[in-house]
């Protein structure tokens, strides 16, 4: 197990004299989590590993963290803030949302924190981006968005939680709002574009509302009895109006169909898309994993149209895989 030593920067901790919850229970129940996933994983070219972050305990010996974390992990490793460490099992993850629910193997006994409403997190408000370790693994910051994200790897979520200042080391990390409770998982840290004097880093966060709808299945049979959204097997970006292909997945169904990097994509299913939500939800709507999607692509200059025999992501990996 790894588990690095760093701080934040004290002007960006967060003081208890500012809150009206009790600031250091609430991050008590905030673990370091660290994960070994074997060189042969599906996700280890391009996850790696060695992985770490943070995860809440949201119950008794009930974990919550965001998926790469623990995405097809031979072993975990839970810290709390004193020291103590337990190993960690998965539970289940939600490839649509991207959370991830680990078992505790051993006794933690630290508080659980309380699930809030992620639809109060309005913007403006003051919150606790926190990480495993206390108060120096934590940022007082503030929403500075909520909006639709739309992921390179076929990742969509509604009304993520953006804030700024970025927490350094993001992953899992818990977002607490006012009351003291948890409103969010951090995901990502993004560059948000200010004009002429340039960008800031700000956090990604998954609202905690997306885990509530997934919750009972999550514990019942480790996914979600949604049907797998259909997956291509290809990273994509969006730029002037138009949606690239930056990678295709080695095992992928989009490699056996024989898209190629470079790629443009016009439409799906003959409707046309411009953006990557648009790619997205027009991909979703042709039916579950295992539909076929008609593409129509630009390749040098030229139209041509490529059906792809979607597959069901999880299937892919030898264990649940990361959103």
């Amino acid at each position: 197990m790894s588990f690095s030593d760093w701080k934040v920067p004290s002007a960006q901790q967060p003081k208890a004299d500012e809150y009206e919850f009790d600031l250091e229970r609430a991050l008590s129940s905030v673990v370091l989590i660290s994960s070994v996933v074997p060189d042969t994983a599906f996700s280890a070219t391009t996850l790696g590993t060695e992985r770490a972050g943070s995860a809440v305990v949201i119950g008794e010996g009930l974990i919550l963290t965001i998926g790469y974390l623990v995405n097809e992990a031979s072993s975990i490793w839970l810290r709390a803030a004193d020291g103590r460490v337990a190993p960690g099992d998965v539970i289940g993850i939600d490839n649509a949302t991207g959370f991830a629910l680990v078992r505790a193997l051993g006794p933690l006994n630290l508080p659980a924190l309380r699930l809030g409403n992620s639809d109060t997190a309005l913007i403006g408000e003051e919150i606790v981006v926190a990480g495993g370790g206390g108060r120096t693994r934590s940022v007082a910051a503030h929403v500075v968005a909520r909006q639709q994200f739309a992921g390179y790897w076929e990742y969509l979520i509604d009304n993520a939680i953006f804030s700024g200042p970025a927490h350094p080391n993001w992953g899992g990390t818990a977002i607490i709002d006012p009351k003291g409770e948890l409103v969010g998982i951090g995901s990502l840290q993004i560059e948000q574009t200010k004009g002429k004097s340039g960008g800031e880093n700000i956090n990604m966060s998954v609202p905690i509302n997306a885990f509530k709808a997934v919750m009972d299945d999550l514990l019942t049979t480790g996914q979600s009895k949604s049907p797998p959204r259909p997956w291509l097997g290809v990273y994509a970006t969006e730029t002037q109006n138009r949606v690239v292909l930056m990678g295709i997945v080695d095992r992928g169904p989009s490699k056996k169909a024989n898209l190629r990097v470079g790629d443009v994509v016009v439409s799906v299913g003959g409707a046309p898309v411009v953006d990557l939500a648009a790619f997205y939800k027009r991909l979703w709507a042709l039916g579950p994993a295992g539909v076929e999607a008609p593409l129509t692509v630009v390749r040098d200059g030229r139209k041509i149209e490529v059906s792809v025999k979607t597959a069901d992501r999880s299937r892919v990996a030898s264990a649940p895989m990361l959103h």
